[in-house]
């Protein structure tokens, strides 16, 4: 909204004109998403605790069932203002913008009906799980078509995608296998997520981390000159990601105010899988899904432990007739938790994580 407003106040005051230039517009997103949140957190978790909408710990660690229950859903929050900042900061027309807007209130609202049903329906188990997964593959599917067809238009072609580190190599695809690229990536960000979204503060902080890179890569990409300087795609007008991805990145701050260690507030599954969905979602539009593995390794880490958890102990109960488990607890933050690790050892120390993972990013930038 801004970006289409207030330029046209340039000859008033030449000041106006700053809302032209993305990096402005990137940062007051950041600011206005971590501002908004600090201002309407309070209030939000009241009245959630207000109806009742609450976390009861249910897996049975001890230093989780200690505390005491704390505002649910709190999602909703994060969702309601990166859509309000990245409406009032970025340019409204951009296909990018749209896209990766959709992404995130499509995954966000399935996990909202999924809270629903578990925090004030009482279900315990919720939106059942084969409802999820299809809710996010015909999302991956329907964003696949929509690039293929529909999107912006990329010089070097729909199906192309950026590989790390090789210098102009790129990954040229059929567009049957960028179908189900673009969907495997997408659900994978987006349950990958979900799944570290298991302690105070730990899926918000790495979310901030990644969206914060995928931030940077944006405006590089979206650059002529910058992109074809680092070998990269050069993706017209794709440089607005990077108002959405700061956007994400500054709300989610402002949610860790409230959500760190001891939480007063968690996101729920509307927040982890909206956010999920975005990072997903925002890697797919940016040509980076294979950078993903790297900014994201540590969610990359978490849903791996599950599949060799569950795989292992599959296999063992059919080969000797009893389930063996490699990790004591799955995902494996909670490997740590049962390992001794207190809740903010491993919040911090995965955080650390996260922010090598962004650097290995960021190296390959350099690799190329």
């Amino acid at each position: 909204m801004f970006y289409h407003l207030l330029p046209r106040l340039e000859d008033v005051h030449i000041v106006f004109n700053l809302f032209n230039y993305l990096t402005v517009r990137s940062a007051g997103a950041m600011a206005t998403g971590l501002i908004l949140t600090l201002i309407l957190g309070r209030p939000a978790i009241a009245w959630l605790k207000r109806r009742g909408i609450v976390d009861v710990p249910r897996n049975g660690l001890a230093e989780t069932a200690a505390r005491e229950p704390k505002a649910n859903m709190g999602g909703v929050l994060i969702v309601a203002v990166v859509t309000l900042t990245t409406l009032l900061w970025a340019e409204l027309t951009n296909h990018y913008t749209l896209a990766a807007l959709v992404v995130m209130l499509w995954m966000g609202g399935i996990g909202f009906l999924d809270d629903y049903l578990k925090v004030v329906r009482g279900t315990p188990r919720g939106l059942v799980q084969a409802y999820k997964w299809a809710g996010s593959v015909i999302l991956g599917l329907g964003l696949a078509f929509y690039l293929l067809y529909w999107g912006p238009s990329s010089p070097a072609g729909p199906t192309t995608t950026n590989l790390p580190v090789f210098d102009e190599w790129v990954l040229v695809l059929a567009p049957w296998a960028y179908l189900l690229w673009v969907t495997v990536v997408l659900n994978g960000a987006t349950h990958s997520v979900n799944m570290t979204d298991g302690l105070d503060g730990l899926a918000p902080g790495l979310v901030a981390i990644a969206m914060g890179t995928f931030g940077v890569f944006a405006y590089v990409i979206g650059r002529v000159d910058t992109s074809a300087y680092l070998g990269l795609l050069y993706l017209p007008d794709a440089g607005e990601l990077a108002v959405f991805a700061f956007a994400i990145t500054g709300t989610v701050l402002g949610f860790l105010w409230f959500n760190a260690q001891p939480a007063r507030v968690i996101m729920g599954d509307t927040g982890s899988l909206a956010l999920g969905g975005a990072m997903g979602g925002t890697a797919v539009l940016l040509k980076a899904e294979l950078l993903l593995l790297a900014v994201g390794g540590v969610f990359v880490a978490e849903a791996a432990s599950v599949i060799i958890q569950t795989r292992y102990f599959k296999y063992t109960k059919r080969r000797f007739g009893e389930g063996r488990r490699v990790f004591k607890c799955a995902p494996v933050h909670h490997h740590f938790q049962m390992l001794g690790w207190r809740n903010e050892q491993i919040v911090v120390r995965f955080w650390i994580l996260g922010i090598l993972c962004a650097m290995v990013g960021f190296a390959t930038l350099k690799l190329r």
